[in-house]
């Protein structure tokens, strides 16, 4: 491979990971009906087969960001993407309930490969070239999300729940042959690793997570639930005073005392618990038959491809957020498509009883998240040094995906509570408190973004892309 080609040849398997690894996390959400009839568990159990992977993507990205910002770099990408890999493999081996979410957990490791792309992007490609694949990067997060979906439903309606995860299994193997073959050497940094951060962190999250999803079970005032809240909110804060003090951290907590690095997280966090849940709610509300006084019966294909738009729109997005970005600034972006998110919301609400009303959800949602997220990333690197790029993103990716584990969580929390006595199907009105939940948050994620918006930070770039491959190579 020629000195010209290569630098195209990385950003194009970066770019690839990113798509991949978020692809394989969100692989749950248009099998949960037929995750729920083919293992015959609860609606609140099959909600588990998205949840349990953005827990487990919490708990790995810090520690593989922190480990990826040295010279294991390139074997923690490369292990990463056999971790998911045999993810892949085991959820498509028919061997219960309990191995198919032990499968997904483990292909939760792959959203621990999106920081470390970014970094790669930052450190190994020019300086040109990687400002326009980090925000590839921060975009296709987002279309990943729905890329595939009808040839997921395609290959769930006619071969069975786990045929998709072979074909996504597939896809990772081709991932893991391209990393191997085109990733640069690590940077010559020591790898800095905070386990007793690591352990801390991981279960208040999990704690945390376990309260929303099983809270109503227990009952909101029960001794367990209030007990395991009380206990993560401990854990969590015991974790911010260890990380603030520890001379190798995690994560390091003093980064959000840069504006544009505070923003993005902020930020990315509201929409990320505001925008997540239609995904699942729009499957689930058209999978349902209309007996039950709403829904179309679809099949997983039409289901999953009523996502697709949000990917379109995702994608279609990423030009114009990062233009805008140039002309006013990247917190006027995310206070702008804050208001396109309540405005999907509000359309699923009022129109969610026809497919057109559905689709268009999607479209205007998948628009309103492609342009924040196209947007973030450049807000982080420019912020931070470049030998802290992989944990600045690794703690942006965190926040995200903690974003997302917990609106899957309550999303499911929510439905199960309409389901009536003796039966499997929530009532309609679920959907809307649903729904009017995550617009409250969305709303109040406006209000945070305005603010940014109207002060907006100047980002204090550390060396470049191009400085810092220099220093590398010296």
């Amino acid at each position: 491979m020629n000195a010209r080609s290569r630098p195209r040849a990385l950003a194009l398997v970066l770019v690839f990971l990113a798509v991949e690894s978020t692809a394989v996390a969100s692989l749950g959400t248009p099998l949960l009906p037929a995750v729920e009839q083919a293992e015959h568990v609860s609606l609140a159990a099959s909600q588990w087969a998205l949840t349990i992977t953005l827990l487990a993507g919490s708990v790995v990205t810090p520690v593989m960001g922190r480990l990826g910002d040295g010279r294991w770099r390139r074997r923690v990408i490369v292990g990463g993407v056999a971790v998911m890999l045999a993810g892949c493999v085991l959820s498509a081996v028919p061997a219960g309930f309990g191995g198919f979410l032990a499968g997904r957990a483990l292909q939760g490791a792959g959203l621990g490969l999106v920081p470390l792309a970014t970094a790669v992007a930052r450190d190994g490609l020019p300086a040109g070239r990687s400002r326009r694949t980090i925000a590839a990067i921060g975009i296709t997060t987002a279309v990943g999300i729905g890329l595939g979906y009808p040839l997921v439903g395609l290959l769930a309606e006619y071969l069975g729940l786990y045929a998709p995860f072979w074909f996504v299994a597939a896809m990772s193997a081709l991932a893991l042959a391209a990393s191997a073959a085109v990733l640069p050497p690590s940077p010559d940094r020591a790898p800095r690793i905070d386990l007793p951060g690591a352990l801390m962190l991981g279960a208040g999250i999990a704690g945390l997570l376990l309260v929303l999803a099983s809270g109503a079970g227990w009952g909101w005032s029960s001794a367990a639930t209030l007990a395991s809240a009380v206990g993560s909110a401990l854990l969590l804060a015991a974790w911010a005073a260890w990380e603030l003090r520890a001379r190798r951290p995690l994560i390091d907590l003093r980064l959000l005392r840069r504006r544009p690095v505070l923003a993005a997280n902020v930020t990315a966090f509201g929409v990320a618990v505001g925008f997540y849940p239609l995904a699942s709610l729009v499957v689930r509300f058209a999978a349902t038959a209309p007996s039950a006084g709403y829904g179309f019966g679809a099949s997983v294909l039409v289901a999953g491809a009523m996502l697709t738009p949000f990917s379109l729109a995702s994608f279609a997005a990423s030009r114009v957020a990062v233009r805008a970005a140039r002309r006013t600034s990247a917190e006027f972006v995310v206070a702008a498509s804050c208001v396109v998110l309540i405005a999907s919301m509000v359309l699923f609400l009022v129109a969610r009883g026809s497919y057109a009303g559905i689709v268009a959800a999607m479209a205007v949602d998948g628009f309103g998240v492609g342009c924040v997220f196209a947007v973030n990333p450049l807000q982080i690197t420019g912020g931070v040094p470049a030998d802290q790029t992989g944990s600045a993103i690794s703690f942006y990716q965190l926040v995200r995906t903690v974003g997302y584990s917990m609106a899957s969580a309550l999303s499911a929390t929510v439905l199960a509570a309409y389901v009536p006595a003796g039966g499997r199907v929530p009532a309609g009105a679920g959907y809307g408190a649903a729904a009017a939940i995550a617009t409250g948050v969305l709303a109040a994620t406006l209000v945070v973004s305005a603010v940014f918006a109207a002060r907006p930070g100047r980002a204090e770039a550390g060396p470049g892309p191009a400085e810092t491959g220099a220093a590398v190579a010296r």
